[in-house]
């Protein structure tokens, strides 16, 4: 008889595909474009422009009056983001003759990581976590009339190309360097795009495809939600309705950019625990965002598929 399946899988070993799978996929270009200052300190402070002096014509003999400009001086100060991650000694050591577990626990943390700091740069809010730094939609106000917040109607309206000019246009002194929006929303301009013939579409550093619109790129952020309320034009909850909203940005250290500490991102051996028979890991970012100009950035909120 010959010998069965059953019999024949005993004498072999499953095949494991060397690395994780990736499953947990969120696209956003923030940090490929987001420049970072590193500081040494907890803090960084900088003056913004309030007013300007005033300056006037005058005639032979005039007593001239002076003016001086006035500044704002705020403070960026770094946050820590991190996590502990521990690898059980056991099977670091008998599961690891095809990849090393610690290698793949770590991994997966960094990508954590990643996506808490994508996820800050959009909704972080101090006045909820004290720990982290206040994100885009804070930095920006969209929750009060202000220069820098262009809104689609009381409640939110179907996107159209004349309110993203609108977009554009407050953001002065620079070309914004990047349209940052959620998927619905791209898909709605590329709608309106195509149906005017006008889809422009380059290659970025990386020699991918990228759809631009008046020369700017626009880009894919899975962190931005289309649930967002608005009652009488401005945003009052993040959740509850069918609502977007679309950001032009401008990167620079005149504009929106990164701050850090001098290590960057720092993955430390913690060692062995007491508690029980493990390694510890320890990863670490002391991270911020500084809004140097009110001016280099600006929201489109209300927008709706």
């Amino acid at each position: 008889m010959a010998m069965t399946l059953t019999e024949a899988a005993k004498l072999s070993t499953d095949v494991l595909k060397v690395g994780v799978i990736e499953n947990i996929v969120k696209d956003s270009p923030v940090l490929q474009k987001l420049p970072f200052i590193d500081i040494v300190g907890n803090s960084l402070k900088y003056n913004r422009e309030n007013a300007l002096p005033s300056v006037a014509f005058y005639a032979v003999g005039d007593t001239w009056a002076e003016s001086t400009p006035t500044l704002t001086q705020l403070t960026a100060t770094l946050s820590i983001l991190g996590g502990d991650a521990d690898v059980d000694a056991f099977l670091q050591a008998t599961r690891s003759n095809y990849q090393d577990l610690t290698a793949a626990v770590l991994e997966l943390k960094a990508k954590a990581l990643r996506h808490k700091f994508e996820d800050t740069f959009i909704y972080g809010d101090t006045t909820g976590d004290a720990n982290a730094f206040d994100g885009l939609r804070k930095k920006i106000g969209t929750a009060s009339a202000n220069s820098q917040c262009v809104t689609m109607g009381g409640t939110g309206a179907t996107l159209t190309l004349e309110k993203v000019d609108e977009l554009i246009d407050c953001v002065k002194g620079t070309k914004p360097d990047l349209l940052l929006m959620s998927r619905r929303s791209r898909r709605k301009m590329a709608t309106l795009m195509r149906a005017l013939g006008s889809m422009d579409i380059r290659q970025d550093e990386f020699g991918r495809s990228v759809e631009h619109f008046n020369g700017i790129p626009i880009a894919i952020n899975d962190w931005i939600l289309d649930t967002h309320t608005l009652v009488s034009g401005y945003e009052t909850a993040t959740t509850g309705s069918t609502c977007s909203v679309i950001y032009a940005l401008a990167f620079g250290e005149d504009a929106i950019c990164g701050l850090q500490s001098p290590q960057g991102v720092v993955i430390e051996e913690v060692g062995k625990l007491q508690t029980k028979d493990a390694m510890r890991h320890r990863i670490k970012w002391y991270c911020s965002l500084a809004d140097f100009a009110l001016v280099k950035r600006a929201a489109l909120i209300g927008v709706q598929d």
